[in-house]
């Protein structure tokens, strides 16, 4: 990052008003930043939460309101311009502006894309855009297919991922009839061992859900242009009502890509959160940036967050640097996983039991501790999670057998 230092006045535009962009917005104001700060999203609500989404907002344990990171006065509070179904239409790099479709320009001596990314659909050919198969993204998403979500109709759910996981569990909870299928040969098979997925497919199979593995989708059909049945890759057909389609999501690079800033499945960062124009930062799910040796994408609350704040200080000459801290989690029936780290290019799990149904999975390359999935057991997800963070590897003989997970602090690193 060589960009010139900036005005305390100069104003920042962030284009992304979700949880990256608005801890961007936020932790500015906490720096003392007291130039213009525009916070600009094309949904008609102020920044929330998104994880709920697939949780307790669905199973209509969550109001919207308590789904707001902050109320609207915070912004008028704060100074926060906060601009609301507002589409940016082109950032102009020459003369440093951003323009909406409304034909508004606002300049900008820093700009901040937190353009977030967007669910993958099904094509149209193979019935995608039949009316009742939904993504879940947004709340318009939820408020869409929340009438969906009576006993006794029959839900398919394309994808065996987290999010197709969660939306299974809260359609079985309200008395639908589940079927998920997964077209790899198991569940979570890009993100977690087969330990996990064993453990997740038999807990939807204990409550109902019809959960099918190694199986493709071939099309959805329906008269009168809602769907009514799927055909499946093996030529099963089934009877649906709905679908919910969590086949994975794909970054929001356009303005990016048309601005000419370098991208590759993500906007390309560094260390301090810049793109290939210093004076342009991007976080969150948009922005690529280098983790140990590769280049990577982290679509969790946690890095938003992280991401949003190492951008202003680096906005505002005060970077050390980004230093990603992975962590996850997944509320299924009653169990909470909560996950720490990465596990990609683990090449050995250990189970480490625990009370009850509790129990967790240790991911390690060789000797190093990469990444543990904690169900239920959110004390040893607490170690675990410092123990990565810290560099420290106690050995998969000690996970197994000590009685205290406070004792694997006090193991080797």
């Amino acid at each position: 990052m060589n960009a010139e230092p900036m005005d305390g006045a100069a104003p920042v535009v962030i284009v992304g008003a979700g949880q990256a962009g608005f801890s961007t917005a936020a932790k500015l104001r906490d720096f003392g930043h007291a130039g213009p700060i525009a916070l600009i999203g094309e949904e008609a609500s102020p920044p929330y939460q998104r994880p709920p989404l697939s949780k307790a907002y669905l199973l209509g344990e969550m109001s919207e309101d308590r789904l707001l990171l902050k109320p609207s006065s915070f912004y008028a509070q704060k100074d926060i311009e906060l601009l609301l179904s507002a589409r940016v239409e082109r950032i102009d790099r020459r003369s440093r502006e951003v323009v909406l479709a409304d034909g508004r320009a606002f300049p900008y001596a820093r700009l901040v894309l937190a353009t977030g990314a967007r669910p993958k659909t099904l094509p149209a050919a193979i019935g995608g855009e039949l009316d009742g198969v939904y993504a879940i993204r947004t709340i318009r998403d939820i408020a869409a297919m929340s009438g969906a979500f009576r006993p006794g109709r029959r839900a398919l759910v394309v994808g065996g991922g987290y999010v197709g996981l969660e939306a299974a569990a809260v359609a079985s909870k309200l008395g639908l009839d589940v079927t998920l299928i997964e077209a790899g040969p198991r569940i979570l098979g890009r993100v977690a061992a087969a330990e996990t997925s064993t453990f997740f497919r038999e807990l939807h199979r204990s409550h109902g859900v019809d959960l099918r593995e190694a199986t493709t989708l071939a099309s959805l059909g329906g008269a009168h242009g809602r769907i009514d049945h799927a055909t499946l890759g093996d030529g099963a057909r089934i009877a649906v009502d709905f679908a919910i389609v969590g086949i994975g999501v794909q970054p929001n690079v356009e303005l990016a890509v048309a601005a000419g800033l370098e991208t590759d499945d993500g906007v390309l960062v560094d260390a301090h959160l810049a793109t290939s124009d210093p004076l342009i930062f991007a976080v969150g799910d948009c922005a690529s940036f280098l983790w140990r040796g590769q280049r990577i994408r982290l679509e969790s609350v946690g890095n938003a967050i992280d991401q949003g704040e190492a951008a202003a200080a680096s906005i505002l000459g005060r970077s050390e640097g980004f230093a990603a801290k992975p962590w996850f989690w997944s509320d299924q029936f009653d169990v909470k996983l909560q996950i720490a780290g990465l596990s990609s290019g683990y090449d050995r799990v250990v189970t480490r039991p625990g009370a009850g149904a509790a129990r967790s999975f240790w991911y390690y390359r060789g000797e190093e501790l990469l990444a543990v999935d904690a169900v239920n057991d959110g004390r040893v997800y607490m170690v675990a999670k410092r123990l990565i963070e810290a560099g420290r590897s106690p050995s998969p003989e000690l996970v197994v057998h000590a009685d205290d997970p406070k004792a694997l602090m006090a193991g080797p690193a």
